[in-house]
């Protein structure tokens, strides 16, 4: 209650007191507030009993138990394929592993990522070019993430898409930027956007030692 009353109040935001918080007890919600209520002014209201289930999914099997689950007892949130498992949670954010002792089976899921026309079996994450390569990072919905590593003295080719816009940023070393009909420069930690349907290429800068 002091660290909220201390606290900051702004723009329907609330920030608790800081110190007030850190002199709080690390004690659970059910010993310092809900058994106390009705026996302390501070904590006015009613508990009655509820016969139901309960679970505070405190740890991952907690999740697995409360989710729904395919006909092997397998639950899957995100990118996941199972191949021979049972009774388990899986939780990928974008990339495709296996288990170390069952790579010798990466043939069988190839054949179902190209049965789903999935990207991984047709592309490897790293692309090689004439040019260099780009890494694909990260990708989703509407968007993808590449990481382009462009060699001395070879140009990103000339380009134009009509679906899709980018945003460049230069993280090492200077660019040479063509955008439609305007050629600029772009440096270390500085970025560019192309907008859609716009030719665009890029040109590593040397520079020249002193």
């Amino acid at each position: 209650m002091i660290a909220f009353e201390r606290g900051l109040h702004q723009d329907g935001f609330t920030q608790l007191d800081v110190e007030a918080f850190e002199a709080c007890p690390s004690d659970s919600i059910d010993f310092a507030v809900m058994e106390r209520i009705e026996q302390e002014p501070r904590f006015p209201g009613v508990v009655v009993p509820l016969a139901a289930g309960w679970s505070d999914v405190g740890a991952w099997d907690a999740v697995w138990d409360m989710s729904n689950k395919d006909d092997d007892g397998n639950v899957a949130r995100g990118r996941v394929i199972f191949e021979g498992s049972a009774d388990s949670f899986a939780h990928s954010d974008g990339r495709l592993v296996a288990s170390k002792d069952r790579v010798q089976e990466v043939k069988a899921m190839v054949g179902r990522l190209k049965a789903a026309k999935g990207t991984e079996a047709q592309d490897h994450r790293k692309v090689q070019r004439p040019w260099g390569f780009y890494d694909s990072i990260d990708h989703g919905e509407h968007f993808q993430v590449k990481r382009i590593v462009v060699k001395p003295g070879a140009q990103l080719s000339l380009q134009m898409y009509h679906h899709c816009a980018e945003h460049w940023v230069v993280v090492r070393g200077t660019a040479l930027v063509t955008r439609g009909e305007e050629t600029f420069l772009v440096s270390e930690n500085q970025f560019t956007f192309i907008p859609l349907g716009t030719k665009h290429s890029l040109t590593p800068v040397k520079h020249r030692s002193k």
